[in-house]
């Protein structure tokens, strides 16, 4: 598995934990680090600016995957589904130099791996329409 899939399923993990321990992210990488002691520098860095670029921005992160989560609430979501979809967003977000196919396949296999089957599609449609808005018109189009 690459850094970056690493850096990205620990992003998911840390904002599972803050999502349903109500934790602030200080309390959050106080102890997921202590866990997760033995992690390469890169992953650990990556992972460390993308979970605080979601929390940081999520008020901005979760209205843009309720806007295109049509009929979806945040809180209705199942929980790893709306943290898939919060780290996705948030690296969409802070990260434009990573192509937008890249993230939503990151994302698609890290769902695989963490959630059920039918929430693949879901979670793919969502990225789909956000990383379109994100995009904004092309021009000459």
């Amino acid at each position: 598995m690459g850094t970056r899939r690493k850096s990205r399923e620990f992003v998911l993990q840390m904002l599972f934990q803050a999502d349903m321990g109500k934790q602030t992210p200080a309390q959050v990488q106080h102890t997921f680090w202590r866990e997760h002691n033995a992690v390469a520098e890169e992953a650990k860095n990556f992972a460390e600016e993308l979970f605080l670029v979601a929390m940081n921005r999520s008020a901005e992160v979760d209205a843009l995957i309720e806007r295109h989560a049509e009929h979806w609430r945040m809180d209705r979501m199942a929980a790893v589904d709306r943290n898939v979809l919060r780290a996705a967003v948030a690296e969409m977000m802070a990260f434009p130099a990573t192509p937008r196919a890249v993230v939503i396949n990151e994302a698609l296999e890290i769902a695989r791996k963490f959630s059920s089957p039918e929430a693949v599609q879901f979670i793919n449609g969502v990225l789909d329409s956000v990383g379109r808005e994100l995009e904004g018109p092309k021009v000459g189009r």
